[in-house]
């Protein structure tokens, strides 16, 4: 069996336990810039489950692609820590402000260029909770999809077998390839940084990244050409101008907040039958349960 091409669609997502008042701009979009930048965790599931299929099929490659601005290539960094052979960042202008259905079109656009086996990505992105990327990329390239994936449990080359967690219960299912895969938070953690490839890649930048970088960084990208991440611009992928970033994103965010729960009046039990029984009818009556 010859080896797999993966890709791992990712994504550098602001990390929403610390939304504050300056998260949103006046236009509805998130001020990333306001927020600390991370890997979205369902996608390092993904990125895992790609890691091991290389782990077990000699001759497969691993590349992550993601889009965002210049500094989002260190999502591609921090997946070649991890074992990734190299990724591509999506990156303009044109870009920006893009919903799902903005994103998967670009993604798409730009996974014609690539070839590919297995798509895999997380279930979905903790800066929307839509879990629908996956699936519009699926259909945008009229692929098969898994979704709600836990284990990528087998590949001959030709079928995936997949075992999905389910909202009550499991099931192993078969797929053909090339399909795109979404891995659910419930399958195993991506492994640590290695490292000798910490070491290898540290240098390693993209194109905007690499505007900053002094003589000594140029000559060392000469001497190893791996260190030079591949970065996409609109003009690099076939699509419809209108159907990328604003112009192309029908979803439009009023307003996003900081929800924390505060406790408004307290009851003091003595606990006896009778104040434990009309509790949970209160509690039963304004549907707090059942």
């Amino acid at each position: 069996m010859k080896g797999l091409k993966i890709v791992v669609l990712a994504k550098q997502v602001p990390d929403t336990r610390n939304v504050g008042k300056d998260a949103m701009k006046a236009d509805g979009t998130v001020n990333r810039a306001a927020l600390p930048a991370i890997f979205n965790p369902e996608d390092l599931n993904a990125l895992e489950q790609a890691l091991r299929l290389k782990d077990t099929i000699e001759g497969t490659t691993v590349h992550v692609l993601t889009m965002g601005p210049g500094r989002a290539a260190e999502i591609i960094r921090e997946a070649m820590y991890r074992g990734a052979d190299g990724g591509y960042l999506l990156s303009d202008r044109a870009f920006a402000g893009s919903d799902t259905l903005a994103t998967s079109y670009a993604l798409s656009c730009a996974l014609r260029n690539l070839e590919y086996d297995l798509i895999i990505c997380g279930r979905q992105a903790i800066d929307g909770d839509t879990a629908q990327v996956g699936p519009q990329v699926a259909e945008k390239l009229a692929l098969p999809q898994v979704t709600y994936a836990e284990e990528i449990q087998g590949c001959d080359g030709k079928i995936v077998t997949i075992k999905r967690r389910l909202e009550r219960g499991i099931e192993v299912v078969t797929c053909p390839m090339p399909c795109v895969v979404t891995v659910n938070g419930s399958a195993a953690a991506c492994r640590p940084r290695n490292a000798r490839f910490v070491m290898k890649y540290k240098n390693a930048k993209g194109t905007q990244e690499a505007q900053d970088a002094n003589e000594d960084y140029f000559a060392l990208v000469n001497e190893r050409p791996y260190l030079k991440l591949t970065e996409w611009s609109v003009n690099d992928i076939q699509s419809n101008p209108e159907d990328l970033g604003l112009s192309g994103s029908p979803t439009k965010v009023k307003n996003i907040e900081s929800v924390v729960f505060q406790a408004k009046e307290a009851k003091v039990l003595t606990g006896t039958d009778a104040e434990l029984d009309a509790m949970m009818k209160e509690l039963i009556t304004n549907h707090t349960i059942g």
